[in-house]
């Protein structure tokens, strides 16, 4: 599967790493390509990935989102016609304090993101643990759970399979609406991480009986 990656920074970057590792070709979007930072992502990511600029990544049909919230609008708009990909949003619309969200309740950025990316199926994922966890979701025989969200059953499976490939237990959460509870999830797992002093090496797992 090839990839675009729109936002190639710590979210972006070690999801993007993940999944050159484990085969399928990555285009790491920047603002400037040639930056020495995405020349060592690059490397370290292996022959399946590159780098280009932000509108030649989003040419892919499955599209990682994981820009910082207040950039997302005006990124979406750059990047051209969007209609049918597959648009995976990672965004949290974090105030930049992380004491809260912008956007709640009633709505969700995931919404947002379907509104401005018209005709993107968007699919929210990635967004409930840190970038450190994504990077390494490996804690021994356990797989911690990856919570998705979305409305078109093709790009839910696709988000799936990606999530299952690089260590987490993917579950659907149900409809893009659900990225109302998804977000404000993500909440929790920043003030465990910062406020609480859990750190940043835990993650959450479902458990059935």
């Amino acid at each position: 599967m090839t990839i675009g990656i729109i936002g190639s920074g710590n979210v972006g970057g070690s999801i993007g790493m993940r999944w050159a590792q484990k085969g399928h070709r990555v285009v790491f979007g920047s603002r400037d390509p040639s930056a020495a930072d995405m020349k060592k992502l690059i490397a370290d990511a292996g022959m399946t990935a590159r780098a280009s600029t932000l509108a030649e990544a989003a040419g892919n049909n499955v599209l990682l989102l994981a820009m910082p919230w207040p950039a997302t609008k005006d990124v979406i708009a750059g990047l051209g016609n969007l209609s049918g990909k597959t648009l995976i949003d990672a965004t949290n619309p974090l105030h930049g304090d992380l004491s809260g969200l912008t956007v709640g309740t009633t709505s969700s950025g995931a919404e947002q993101v379907a509104e401005w990316a018209r005709g993107a199926k968007v699919v929210k994922a990635f967004n409930t643990v840190g970038n450190n966890i994504m990077a390494n979701a490996s804690f021994g025989s356990e797989r911690p759970v990856l919570f998705y969200c979305g409305d078109d059953a093709g790009a839910k499976k696709t988000v799936h399979e990606l999530a299952q490939d690089i260590g987490f237990d993917a579950q659907d959460a149900g409809p893009l609406q659900q990225a109302r509870l998804l977000e404000p999830f993500a909440l929790l797992w920043i003030s465990l991480a910062f406020q609480q002093g859990w750190g940043r090496e835990f993650a959450f797992k479902v458990l059935r009986r």
